[in-house]
């Protein structure tokens, strides 16, 4: 089964486009993976090799004419054979960029990552940075009524914040997110001495976004309700979330 960082986070690290914190955690977890470890040399050692191969080869100068330089009768005076070489050198550079294509994406990237695997994989790194020392709340508060109209003016929707506290899912407070380029409401709940995110956007017209896994270590769950998108992260059990989810749909 591959690795589940291999999928997520190999390639953006690869190129550099990890976030301090996801980096730090794939280096860590990189030391005791041979999968992790045989990919990456895989794919550094491609890169190498396109780096230093120079493909590149000076056109021929019948070509370079026939393309940019001399007018409709200087080409058509050219004989078959020097046509025919041109086109058959074009074909060759052709294919020889079609077979390196080809062969990065078989071996770097035998099986791109799905819209939902990038989208989970950047909501944890949203919980994972919302885990160090001052990031988890802009607005620390367990009343429903001082963390909702904070989002006021700093959004343009109005995320539903609900307390369930009497459930066992305390609200802790709130605050900005960015997942994917995009600025989200982030609900953070306790739950014994656990951490909940629950983020919340506004509603794709075209896709709906469910479902429910693990990945990291840390289980998630998205629902849709009204008209948001609403997806829980925490390390607590997937029947907590559900728990929760339940507690938002009945709302």
């Amino acid at each position: 089964m591959p690795c589940e960082f291999s999928q997520n986070q190999l390639h953006g690290y690869l190129d550099g486009e990890l976030d301090a914190v996801s980096a730090s955690e794939f280096e860590k977890h990189l030391g005791s993976c041979p999968e992790c470890q045989r990919l990456l040399a895989v794919d550094e050692s491609l890169r190498k090799a396109m780096r230093d191969s120079m493909l590149y080869e000076r056109a021929p100068r019948t070509l370079r004419e026939n393309l940019f330089g001399h007018s409709t009768q200087q080409v058509s005076m050219q004989s078959p054979a020097v046509r025919s070489a041109s086109w058959r050198w074009l074909a060759a550079a052709a294919a020889l960029v079609l077979a390196v294509f080809l062969g990065w994406r078989q071996i770097g990237h035998p099986s791109g990552p799905s819209a939902t695997q990038l989208a989970v994989a950047a909501l944890v790194d949203a919980h994972l940075r919302s885990l160090q020392p001052g990031h988890l709340a802009d607005v620390e508060s367990s009343d429903q009524h001082t963390v909702k109209p904070w989002f006021d003016g700093r959004l343009d929707f109005a995320p539903p914040v609900p307390d369930f506290s009497g459930d066992g899912f305390p609200l802790l407070g709130g605050r900005l997110d960015v997942v994917q380029g995009r600025t989200v409401a982030a609900l953070v709940y306790g739950r014994r001495k656990h951490i909940i995110n629950v983020f919340v956007e506004k509603a794709s017209p075209v896709i709906a976004w469910t479902g429910s896994g693990s990945t990291q270590g840390y289980q998630w769950i998205a629902w849709q309700k009204d008209a948001f998108t609403l997806c829980a992260v925490s390390d607590v059990s997937s029947a907590d979330l559900n728990t929760l989810k339940d507690l938002f749909l009945a709302q």
